[in-house]
C-alpha cells in the first residue's frame, strides 16, 4: 500500500487489525458508501506457521513478528517474577496467534453487564450477535449460528486421551456438555474450534482477508505503527503513525470517527500518549493533557493459569507425533494435503467447573492438552505427556496498564496484580486438587504415568501455594482498562463513546467492565459485530428468545457442585 498523505481523509480510522479491528473494517465496508482506513503496526500474517492450527505453540512461545511479546512489571504476589504476555502483532491480532478455542463466556457474564445500568448488553441482547458473526459446521439452532463469517468446527476424532479426560471427569462427579456455549456451560467436554478444513481461521481470515483488494472503499495501512490520536477542539479528528523509530510521521484524517482497537494493553496506552488518562501521571511524563479519565488503564483483568503435567504411558501424544524427522514431514504433510497432526490444536476437550457448591457459575477452566507444555512451549518436550491448564475465571484481583514514556514503541506498563487477594489463591489451590481427583479416576489408568508438575511431593495449603507463586501465567486474556460503564467515571460508556472527546470510540476487550468466564476471543469478535451495526445506524438485531436466555443463564441449577474440592 502506498503511504498515507495528510490529505488522506476516510470517514472511519480505525486502529488494530486485530479481532475487533478486521470485523469493524468488513461490516462497515459493506455500505459502498462509507470509507476506511485500518492502521495496523504489524504485517498480513499470512505465514505457515500462522494457518497452520498446530504452529499456535511456536507462535506463543517467542516475541517475533507475528507476537509482541510483552513482559508485567514484577509481581507481587509471584515472587517478584516478571510474567511473559504474548499478544498478536499483525492482520488478526491475537487470533492469528491463539489456541483457537471458541467460548463466549457464561450467559451471567453479560446479565451481569446489564444489571451493572449498560441497557443492551444482557445475554438475550449479545447472543444474537455471536450466532451473526458465527458459521457452525453442524449447522445453526438455538444458540449456535450458521453463515457467519467465522468459521467454528469440532476437533477431529482419533486421539483417546480426550475422551479418557471427559470421562474421568464424569467419574470424579461432574457433569459433562457437548456445548459450552449451548445451554449448559459447567461440566466436562469437547472445544469448538476457530478451524476451518485444517487452517486456522482468524478474525483475518475471516473476515479481513476476502475483503483487501475487493472493496475500493477500505485501505489497509500494515507496518504502521500508530503514534498519537490527533484531537482538535476536543474532537479526534484523525492518527499519526510512523513505520518505525525515526522513521517519518504521517498522517490520516476522519470525518466521521477515530476508532481504537489495540486491546487491552495498546488502546489504553494510545489514549494516554494522545492525553486521555490520570492527569497527574501524564503530566509528569509532559504529555498534554486532553481530558482527565483517571480509570484508563485502570481495571485490568486477567485469568491466571497453573499446568499440571503427567507423563503418558502410551506414544499418542505430540511429542512421539512429532519428534525427529517427523516434525517436518507434519508441516509438508500439512501444506499438501491439510492432514495429519498439523491440522489441529491438539487441545480438543476442557472442563467448566465450580471449587465450591454454593457458587452459581463455574469459577475454574480446564484445558487438557496433547503433549507436555511448559512455560508458554519455550521449553521442548522430552517425553509422551499430557497437560491440563487450570486458569481462576472470575479474578477478585485487579491491576493497570500505565504509560511508562512518550515513544509509542515503547511497550506500556504492565501490572496485572495477579493473586492479590486470598479468594484467588484459595481457588487456584483448590483447582490443583480437583484437577488431580479427575486424573486419579479409572478412565485414565490406561494413561497415566508419573505426576511430572507439580508432583506428588506439593501436597499442603502452603505448599501448593508456594508451587503456584513460581510457577503461575497468564493464559492470555487481559481485558477491562477502558471499561465501559454507566457511571461517568467510566472511561467509555455503553456505546463505547470515550467521555469528554467527541468522534472517538474504543471497541476491542479493553471496554469489557468485568471478565468472562472463559476465552475472550469470540466476546471481543461480539463487541465489535454489535457496534458495527450501531455505527451504521442499523437497528440492533433482536434479542434472543426470553425463554431460550434465560434458560442458559439459570442452567447452573442443574449442574453438579463440586464434590471433591476440599481434597488433600
Amino acid at each position: 500500500m502506498a503511504d498515507a498523505q495528510q490529505s488522506e481523509r476516510f470517514d472511519y480510522v480505525i486502529v488494530g487489525a486485530g479481532s475487533a479491528g478486521c470485523v469493524l473494517a468488513a461490516r462497515l465496508t459493506e455500505d459502498p458508501n462509507v470509507t476506511v482506513a485500518l492502521l495496523e503496526a504489524g504485517g498480513k500474517n499470512t505465514s505457515v506457521l500462522v494457518r497452520m492450527p498446530a504452529g499456535a505453540g511456536n507462535l506463543i512461545a517467542e516475541k517475533s513478528v507475528h507476537n509482541w511479546g510483552f513482559e508485567t512489571e514484577p509481581q507481587a504476589h509471584l515472587d517478584g517474577r516478571r510474567l511473559y504476555q504474548p499478544r498478536g502483532r499483525g492482520w488478526g491480532g491475537s487470533s492469528a496467534i491463539n489456541g483457537m478455542i471458541y467460548i463466549r463466556g457464561h450467559a451471567r457474564d453479560y446479565d451481569q453487564w446489564r444489571q451493572m445500568g449498560l441497557t443492551g448488553w444482557g445475554y438475550a441482547d449479545v447472543l444474537p450477535y455471536f450466532k451473526k458473526a458465527q458459521h457452525h459446521e453442524d449447522g445453526g439452532d438455538d444458540y449456535n449460528g450458521e453463515g457467519g463469517p467465522l468459521w467454528v468446527s469440532r476437533g477431529p476424532p482419533g486421539n483417546p486421551l480426550y475422551k479418557a479426560f471427559i470421562q474421568a471427569g464424569a467419574q470424579a462427579g461432574y457433569k459433562t456438555t457437548h456445548d459450552f456455549n449451548g445451554r449448559q456451560q459447567e461440566g466436562m467436554g469437547p472445544y469448538h474450534l476457530t478451524i476451518r478444513d485444517g487452517e486456522r481461521w482468524s478474525a483475518s481470515a475471516a473476515y479481513l482477508q476476502p475483503i483487501v483488494g475487493v472493496r475500493p472503499n477500505l485501505k489497509v495501512f500494515s507496518n504502521a505503527m500508530a503514534a498519537r490520536i490527533i484531537i482538535e477542539r476536543k474532537v479526534a479528528v484523525g492518527v499519526e503513525f510512523s513505520a518505525g523509530r525515526g522513521k517519518p510521521v504521517q498522517s490520516v484524517f476522519a470525518k466521521r470517527e477515530v476508532i481504537l482497537s489495540g486491546g487491552a494493553f495498546q488502546s489504553p496506552h494510545l489514549l494516554m500518549l494522545s492525553g486521555i488518562g490520570p492527569a497527574d501521571e501524564l503530566k509528569k511524563l509532559g504529555v498534554q493533557v486532553e481530558v482527565d479519565a483517571p480509570d484508563v488503564g485502570q481495571n485490568l483483568q486477567d485469568h491466571l493459569d497453573v499446568s499440571l503435567i503427567w507423563e503418558c504411558t502410551k506414544p499418542i501424544t505430540t511429542y512421539t507425533l512429532t519428534k525427529g524427522i517427523k516434525k517436518p514431514l507434519v508441516g509438508l504433510d500439512w501444506m499438501i494435503r491439510k492432514q495429519g497432526p498439523g491440522r489441529t490444536n491438539h487441545l480438543q476437550a476442557g472442563a467448566f467447573l465450580k471449587t465450591r457448591g454454593e457458587l452459581d457459575v463455574p469459577d475454574i477452566q480446564l484445558h487438557f492438552i496433547n503433549g507436555v507444555m511448559i512455560n508458554h512451549a519455550k521449553e521442548q518436550a522430552d517425553r509422551d505427556g499430557f497437560t491440563i491448564h487450570s486458569c481462576q475465571l472470575r479474578p477478585e484481583s485487579r491491576g493497570r496498564v500505565f504509560l511508562k514514556s512518550l515513544d509509542p514503541f515503547d511497550a506500556p506498563g504492565i501490572d496485572p496484580n495477579y493473586l492479590a487477594t486470598e479468594n484467588d489463591r484459595r481457588t487456584l489451590r483448590d483447582s490443583v486438587r480437583m484437577v488431580r481427583d479427575i486424573v486419579g479416576q479409572d478412565a485414565l489408568k490406561l494413561y497415566r504415568g508419573a505426576e511430572m508438575r507439580p508432583g506428588p511431593e506439593v501436597r499442603t495449603d502452603s505448599e501448593l501455594d508456594a508451587w503456584i507463586r513460581r510457577v503461575a501465567e497468564t493464559i492470555y486474556h487481559p481485558v477491562g482498562t477502558v471499561r465501559m460503564g454507566a457511571d461517568e467515571r467510566s472511561p467509555v460508556d455503553g456505546e463505547l463513546k470515550v467521555r469528554g472527546i467527541d468522534s472517538l470510540r474504543v471497541i476491542d476487550a479493553s471496554v469489557m467492565p468485568t471478565l468472562v468466564g472463559g476465552n475472550t476471543n469470540a466476546p471481543t469478535i461480539m463487541v465489535a459485530e454489535k457496534l458495527a451495526d450501531l455505527l451504521r445506524g442499523k437497528p440492533a438485531l433482536p434479542r434472543q428468545d426470553a425463554a431460550i436466555a434465560e434458560d442458559a443463564a439459570s442452567s447452573i441449577s442443574r449442574c453438579a457442585s463440586a464434590p471433591r474440592a476440599a481434597a488433600t
